[in-house]
């Protein structure tokens, strides 16, 4: 085991690490509930459907443990040995430290590895809903044989009997592993497995490939996109449509991961913003005004706006005079509360909620003096495509500093603004529209405000099947892994039950959640689902295209085909003639500026000779 650090700005989670390998003796007693599959051999691989196993490990006199590492008994879980590995008094930090640990290690084959997700907890023994409990998933090898929290929880909390987490100075671990048929993430081959190729990583372009996936699957979009106006002369780092067209292009047809280096270089950023995380919002209204601006005079004009485009009222309206000022505006996405807010429906009631302006805060109303109203915002027409950002980081004027809202937020899959007799519409509005949305896209934060892991799960085709876009890698997710697990987490308080203890109010997070998304409306579906195929492309971008994958393919089979050849140099008669006299050389010529030939190795001395013989002749 050797300690794993995450790449800056772009770490799954700052708390995750692996743990040094101190060797430590034999493993501690645990308890096995709900034993799921039976054991069997590394000589005998696990069947390839999941297997799953919950295991509680009840641990006594847990104060006075000694070692810096503990270990639990072993346990079985998709026919390999596991088992749990705390720090109790922490891995160099003030925090209870947890890992999953492949047990016997030590004892499997060459190029053994196992990809599971597995939750850890610390199980509160007073109120079962103040357990702390957190999940993440590994790629485990004999490299990498444990994965977990060096920041669990903090000690001062684990310790503490008036928090519940020790009682009788017992603490008890529940651990949930699921061993998944995806066992080498290296060789995966995410196309083979889905049908789908991830982008490459800048450093800290995460946030930005979850974006572009996102588009690259709104079908009707890539289409546009596809259908702008680029010549053969243009250079994709400085043509952000040729850029995205060959991106888009990558993404449909190549069999591996494709490279952003010539899109972000189209919107002018060096190798230094590449490695800054930038708002995914921002980058997306800066993305769709660039597109906007470039479609002007072309034949898909207004595609923007057709896509993403809504417009709501703002009103003011007197409530003792007859008056009303009102306001329209155009919307590409929309900002929804999160705090406060136990759903999107919730965030839309917030949103068009009515402000009282009364007392001081009077409306000026024009030759009527100040005057009582109310004033708000209602919608006069929804977009086809919904972008929907949810306010998930906010300011905090108490501590002075930005912070993460990871309280539990949901979202339905079908998502009805026309409900309640149109409480959101205008009277302006076109009551025809069915304003029913079915969700495509939701895209995931993980981590906390100073850094963090974006990925996004999508449904390309609307169908029950969901894919989580992770960088390079896609893989086939189920809708409540989707949905439900990216609700984010809630805020709970300690009841104060035990008078004498501390029970200072403490909450638990899930630090990964939606911050985006995405929905489409089921009146446009057909149409924004569309066919997107060869013919929508430029010819002169499939032939680049497929001139520069030529080139790739030849320079892959020359670098695979290396060792196979050779360099000799040869020093003719006219070398000889040609530099003595000038320079004076210890083997009477210069190497470097003689002829060399490239020879596979097996190549017989005589064959050489020959071909020698022949190349003088030609040269003469």
């Amino acid at each position: 085991m050797t300690m794993m650090t995450p790449p800056p700005l772009d770490q799954e989670d700052d708390e995750m690490l692996v743990p040094n390998s101190d060797f430590v003796e034999g493993p501690q007693p645990m308890e096995v509930v709900q034993p799921d599959a039976p054991p069997s051999t590394v000589e005998n691989p696990p069947v390839e459907d999941p297997q799953s196993s919950r295991f509680t490990w009840t641990i006594e006199s847990f104060s006075r443990i000694n070692t810096k590492k503990h270990y639990s008994d072993v346990f079985m879980v998709g026919g390999y040995k596991w088992r749990v590995l705390i720090f109790p008094k922490g891995n160099n930090v003030d925090h209870l430290s947890m890992y999953l640990d492949v047990a016997d290690s030590a004892n499997l084959p060459y190029g053994w590895s196992r990809y599971a997700q597995f939750s850890l907890a610390v199980v509160n023994q007073m109120h079962n809903k103040l357990t702390v409990r957190k999940d993440t998933q590994h790629n485990f090898n004999l490299r990498e044989s444990d994965w977990g929290f060096t920041s669990f929880m903090p000690l001062n909390e684990l310790y503490d009997p008036g928090r519940g987490y020790i009682k009788n100075d017992t603490v008890i671990i529940e651990a949930e592993v699921a061993v998944r048929k995806v066992v080498d993430y290296w060789m995966y081959d995410s196309k083979k497995e889905t049908g789908f190729v991830g982008l490459k990583n800048q450093g800290a372009t995460c946030y930005m490939n979850s974006l572009l996936q996102t588009l690259y699957h709104i079908p009707y979009f890539r289409k546009a996109v596809y259908h702008m106006p680029t010549t053969e002369n243009d250079n994709p780092s400085g043509s952000i449509p040729l850029a995205l067209q060959s991106l888009f292009y990558k993404l449909q047809y190549s069999d591996n991961s494709v490279a952003t280096k010539e899109l972000t270089k189209s919107f002018g950023w060096d190798t230094y913003d590449s490695f800054m995380q930038h708002d995914v919002q921002e980058l997306n209204r800066v993305l769709c005004e660039k597109l906007e601006d470039k479609m002007k005079g072309t034949v898909v004009e207004g595609t923007i706006q057709q896509l993403f485009e809504g417009h709501h009222m703002n009103y003011i309206e007197c409530i003792n005079v007859d008056y009303k000022s009102t306001r329209k505006e155009s919307f590409y996405d929309l900002q929804l509360d999160v705090k406060g807010c136990r759903d999107v429906y919730a965030s839309f009631d917030k949103y068009v909620e009515v402000e009282r302006l009364e007392g001081d805060n009077k409306y000026h109303a024009e030759q009527l003096g100040l005057q009582d109203a109310k004033k708000g915002v209602l919608f006069i027409d929804f977009p086809p495509v919904l972008q929907l950002q949810l306010k998930r980081f906010e300011y905090d004027f108490m501590r002075d500093t930005m912070v993460k809202i990871n309280d539990r937020y949901e979202f339905p899959i079908h998502l009805d603004l026309d409900r309640e007799n149109g409480k959101y519409l205008s009277p302006d509005a076109d009551r025809s529209v069915r304003n029913l949305y079915t969700l495509h896209s939701v895209l995931v934060h993980s981590g906390g405000v100073h850094g963090g892991h974006y990925y996004a799960f999508i449904r390309p085709t609307l169908t029950d099947q969901w894919f989580k876009f992770d960088d390079e890698r896609v893989t086939k997710e189920d809708m409540k892994r989707a949905l439900e697990e990216q609700y984010g987490g809630e805020e709970e308080q300690l009841p104060q039950t035990n008078p004498g203890f501390n029970n200072t109010p403490f909450k638990f997070t899930k630090y990964s959640n939606a911050y985006m998304l995405v929905y489409i409306r089921d009146s446009d579906k057909d149409k924004i689902i569309c066919n997107v195929d060869e013919k929508d492309i430029a010819a002169h971008l499939r032939e680049r295209l497929k001139k520069e994958q030529e080139e790739k393919e030849h320079k892959k089979k020359e670098k695979a085909e290396a060792h196979l050849y050779t360099i000799i140099k040869v020093a003719r008669n006219e070398d000889l003639v040609e530099q003595i006299g000038r320079d004076i050389y210890f083997d009477l010529v210069d190497h470097d500026k003689v002829h060399s030939f490239r020879i596979q190795k097996q190549m017989p001395f005589n064959t050489f000779k020959v071909s020698l013989f022949l190349f003088r002749k030609l040269s003469i």
